[in-house]
C-alpha cells in the first residue's frame, strides 16, 4: 500500500482594506526625512506572527540561512566584531526567547509567498499615502521579523534601508536620530558606512539628548528615514516586530558617498551630498563607470 501524500494547507491571512493609519500627516510631510509614529493593523493574534508559524522559518531552504542572531548583554554602544560568544544554536535562542537574552532578525521573508503578500500590501499603501514613486528608484526590498528577549538592547547603528518598523507584540523604546545631525552622524561615517564598514556609525552619549524618542507598543509603529542612526531596547516581556523596507538604487547616495570616500583618502575634503547636483552626478557616472570597468575585467578574466 502507497501513503497518500498529504499537502500542506496555506495560512489563511485575513484581508485588511487598510494595515496604516490614512489621516497621519507624516506619510505626505516627513517620509524619507523625519521619523514619525504611525498606527498599524497587526497584532499578535495575526497567523504569519504566530510562533509556530515563525517556527518554520529555521527549516525553510529558502529562509534558513537569512536568520541572524545573537545573545547576551548588549551595551548601545556595542561594536558588531565585538559580539559575545554564541553558546545558543539559533532554534534553541526562538525557542527560550524568554530567557536567552537574545535577539533574532529573520530577513529576507519576501521569499515566502505569504509574509511577500504583506509586504507588497503595505509598499501599495506607503506609496499611495505618500504620493511617492517608488519604483522607478527601488534597488530592493524585504520583509524582517525582529524577536526580542525581554530587557535586551539594539545596538546604535545606521542602515541602507528607508524602513517601517511595525511593533506587534510586546513593548520597546525606540531612539532614532536626525540623519543631518553631522554632530551624531559626520561625514566620514557616512563616507565609510557606504564604502566598507556597516557598522561605522558611532555612538555618542553627549548627543543622546537630540533623539526621537518612541514608546512603541502593538499597533503603532516608527517610520525610520535611510541613514538615520537609531538603538533600541526592550521592557519586561518578550518583544515582535515586524519591518518593511527598501533600498534606493546605488545612484541615489551610495556612489556619492563613495566617491567622496576615495577622495577623502586622497587629502581632500569633498563636498557632502546635496550640496551640488552637477557634482553629485560627475561623482555618480564616475564610480558607476568604475563598477562596470571591473565587471568587465572579471568577466574578460573569466573567459
Amino acid at each position: 500500500m502507497h501513503a497518500t501524500a498529504v499537502a500542506e494547507v496555506p495560512t489563511k491571512i485575513p484581508v485588511k482594506t487598510s494595515i496604516f493609519d490614512a489621516s497621519n500627516p507624516g506619510f505626505r510631510e516627513n517620509f524619507d526625512e523625519k521619523p514619525f509614529e504611525f498606527n498599524h493593523c497587526f497584532t499578535a493574534d495575526h497567523p504569519l506572527f504566530q510562533r509556530e508559524r515563525m517556527r518554520k522559518i529555521f527549516d525553510d531552504p529558502r529562509l534558513m540561512h537569512h536568520a541572524y542572531y545573537d545573545h547576551g548583554a548588549i551595551p548601545i554602544d556595542q561594536r558588531w566584531e565585538k559580539l559575545p560568544e554564541r553558546k545558543l544554536t539559533s532554534k534553541e535562542v526562538f525557542d527560550r526567547i524568554e530567557v536567552a537574552s537574545g535577539w533574532m532578525m529573520l530577513r529576507h521573508l519576501e521569499k515566502d509567498p505569504e509574509y511577500n503578500e504583506l509586504l507588497e500590501q503595505c509598499l501599495d499603501e506607503v506609496k499611495r499615502l505618500t504620493g511617492r514613486e517608488i519604483d522607478g528608484d527601488k534597488k530592493s526590498q524585504e520583509a524582517i521579523i525582529f524577536f526580542s528577549s525581554p530587557n535586551r538592547n539594539t545596538a546604535y547603528h545606521i542602515d541602507r534601508e528607508c524602513n517601517f518598523l511595525m511593533q506587534v507584540s510586546g513593548l520597546k523604546q525606540m531612539n532614532v536620530f536626525d540623519r543631518n545631525d553631522r554632530d551624531v552622524t559626520p561625514e566620514t561615517e557616512l563616507e565609510s558606512f557606504w564604502s566598507k564598514d556597516n557598522n561605522a556609525g558611532r555612538y555618542k552619549p553627549e548627543f543622546q539628548d537630540r533623539a526621537y524618542v518612541f514608546e512603541m507598543r502593538p499597533g503603532t509603529g516608527v517610520h525610520i528615514p535611510v541613514n538615520s542612526p537609531h538603538w533600541l531596547r526592550t521592557y519586561n516581556e518578550v518583544s515582535l516586530s515586524f519591518s518593511i523596507s527598501y533600498q534606493y538604487k546605488d545612484t541615489r547616495r551610495k556612489h556619492v558617498y563613495q566617491a567622496n570616500y576615495y577622495l577623502r583618502k586622497m587629502g581632500l575634503n569633498p563636498t557632502p551630498p546635496g550640496k551640488s547636483m552637477l557634482l553629485d552626478n560627475t561623482k555618480r557616472a564616475v564610480v558607476s563607470a568604475g563598477f562596470a570597468g571591473k565587471n568587465l575585467l572579471k568577466k574578460v578574466k573569466g573567459k
